[in-house]
């Protein structure tokens, strides 16, 4: 594990934590500052859903809005008010202003500069860390990311196994358990929209043919995993599903209770099996399989790039 990537989780931590303070009135706005913004947006002249607010509240530079209009932002100073252009992306997610420029009109109400905690002994009691000190704090963060990594390694590993293993399987999906497993990712749709608050998501027209390949494919990877496991005896053992949860309970500040959560709890401890037993079966097809070895960086494991 580099010192470069403890120093970044490190920032990490401290981002966290951070406070803000009022600034002078006459000064302007920097990267990392907290604003208050009232804006409004409107495309050929008129207005568009979602162009406009009034006391919004984000912090320049940590990517909440567009760069354009952070970009826009900076150097303002309080109650200035400025007019801009902004090109939204072609892929951006509000379709109906997609590939379109708006001209906006921003006003800062208010600005408050980031104070960062010290990377010192109260961070590290602030944290739970066992070892309150700058040494402890360092090695928490190398066992965790060692921990990440590791875990991050094998679902990678997983995925490319269990793909190799769909390229060499010839089955007949039973047409029930297809439609089951449709049936369930659509009402899984179904749930995420009306948590977003999307009105009438229980009656929303979701055609099955959307989700019917990724189910025939978990219909396809469950019947050869299983057929797997009962000819090789790949079924989890106790001490694996032991082992497991007693790593996963490690980064914890109490192990003991994450433990005791665990097992007090029959569909916990279902989705555990399930993990190992991919792992025993990620590592049985690894065995067999001819094996090439990947140099991965850091970050790209980490999806910081």
């Amino acid at each position: 594990m580099t010192e470069a990537a403890i120093a970044k989780t490190v920032d990490i931590l401290r981002k966290q934590r951070r406070t803000f303070a009022q600034r002078a009135h006459d000064a302007a706005v920097v990267a990392g500052d907290r604003v208050t913004v009232d804006f409004e947006g409107k495309i050929e002249g008129e207005p568009f859903d979602g162009g406009k607010a009034a006391d919004f509240q984000f912090i320049v530079g940590d990517g909440q809005m567009l760069r354009e209009f952070e970009e826009a932002v900076q150097g303002m100073k309080q109650s200035e008010s400025k007019t801009f252009h902004l090109a939204f992306p072609a892929d951006y997610h509000g379709k109906d202003v997609a590939g379109k420029t708006a001209d906006f009109m921003v006003t800062v109400k208010k600005l408050e500069a980031a104070n960062l905690p010290e990377v010192n002994e109260a961070l590290a009691k602030s944290l739970g860390i066992a070892d309150a000190s700058v040494e402890g704090l360092h090695a928490d963060i190398r066992k965790n990311l060692e921990r990440e990594v590791k875990f991050r390694l094998l679902a990678r590993n997983k995925q490319a196994a269990l793909d190799a293993l769909l390229t060499r399987s010839e089955l007949d999906l039973p047409k029930s358990s297809v439609q089951s497993e449709v049936d369930r990712l659509v009402e899984g749709a179904r749930a995420d929209l009306k948590q977003r608050g999307v009105k009438d998501a229980d009656k929303a027209p979701i055609p099955d043919d959307i989700f019917r390949p990724q189910a025939e494919r978990r219909v396809r990877l469950g019947l050869a995993v299983g057929e797997l496991v009962r000819s090789h005896n790949l079924q989890a053992k106790p001490e694996q599903i032991k082992a497991h949860i007693d790593e996963l309970a490690s980064s914890y500040e109490k192990p003991a209770d994450v433990v005791r959560w665990y097992y007090s709890d029959n569909q916990r401890m279902a989705e555990v099996e399930g993990i190992v037993i991919e792992s025993n079966v990620t590592q049985f097809i690894l065995d067999k399989a001819k094996v090439t070895d990947k140099s991965i960086s850091f970050d790209e494991l980490m999806g910081q790039n």
